[in-house]
């Protein structure tokens, strides 16, 4: 019953994150998983990915309505996505948890520092053509960002 409790307040204190901030689920949902309800470092990685994706779902429902969805750039980004997800959830279950959760630490280390540069051209810009370059580029961060997600999402038990 503890346990029970204890997910419903990681996954309400999760979405209240992701509704204040929009993005950083994965960051507050594994530490919660891990040592709060008790989880395995797979488990928490797989089942927090969940959880933060269908967040994330209900989220673009909203923007698709509203018309902030750039349709090729997103089916690109995520054809890619998903192939890299492939091949990063077959890494991911291969390391050992322990090994695994210091990885994830390590990289919201650095995504941390990375946010704190300031971005080049922040400001109103020209709207992006999607050319051959672009397509490249959106293809390549989109294999990237999937390698990750599937290397820290996989949920293989440990």
């Amino acid at each position: 019953m503890i346990q029970v409790l204890l997910s419903l307040g990681s996954g309400g204190l999760v979405g209240f994150v992701l509704g204040l901030i929009g993005g950083g689920g994965s960051i507050v949902a594994t530490p919660l998983l891990l040592y709060a309800v008790g989880l395995s470092p797979h488990v928490a990685l797989g089942t927090g990915a969940l959880a933060v994706s269908a967040n994330a779902f209900v989220s673009f429902a909203g923007h698709a309505r509203a018309g902030n969805v750039r349709w090729d750039v997103a089916a690109i980004f995520s054809v890619m996505g998903v192939l890299g997800a492939l091949g990063g959830s077959a890494l991911g279950k291969a390391v050992d948890g322990r090994q695994l959760i210091l990885l994830f630490a390590l990289m919201m280390i650095v995504i941390g520092l990375a946010m704190l540069w300031p971005r080049r051209g922040s400001g109103a810009t020209a709207p992006v053509v999607l050319d051959a370059a672009m397509a490249l580029r959106v293809a390549g961060i989109g294999l990237g960002v999937g390698l990750q997600s599937g290397f820290f999402g996989s949920a293989a038990a440990s």
